[in-house]
């Protein structure tokens, strides 16, 4: 997946209630009251915009909030938080990168790399 690829835009006037699993690239401006689930084992990035709202748990590959977020963000490669960005909730990621500007009211959790984790013993 190339940086910045829209697959699927919700506009500015769209309230989804719901939960909503995806793939490819998902730029939000409008506002989600659910889950949003990126689909294992395929590439995905979730934008969300500046006048865009989220009110519920985001699980992506990549993550990058320039809008409201209350939820928790688990981010399985990176999280990056634009000047805009409004987040209540926890942040799991294995790289974050935060204009300033950008508001979090939550924690940072670092996510190990599984394959850093040594192999159960047998």
């Amino acid at each position: 997946m190339r940086e910045g690829q829209v697959d699927t835009m919700i506009g500015p006037q769209v309230v989804i209630r719901g939960d909503l699993h995806f793939s490819g690239g998902l730029y939000i401006e409008g506002r989600i009251v659910g889950k949003l689930v990126a689909l294992d084992g395929q590439p995905a990035s979730l934008t969300l915009a500046e006048n865009g709202s989220i009110e519920g748990e985001v699980r992506a590959p990549v993550v990058i909030i320039n809008g409201e977020l209350t939820g928790d963000v688990y981010s399985s490669e990176r999280v990056e938080l634009a000047a805009k960005a409004r987040v209540q909730g926890n942040v799991h990621y294995r790289v974050v990168e935060m204009t300033a500007g950008s508001q979090l009211t939550g924690r940072l959790i670092h996510a190990e790399s599984a394959a850093a984790l040594p192999a159960p013993e047998a």
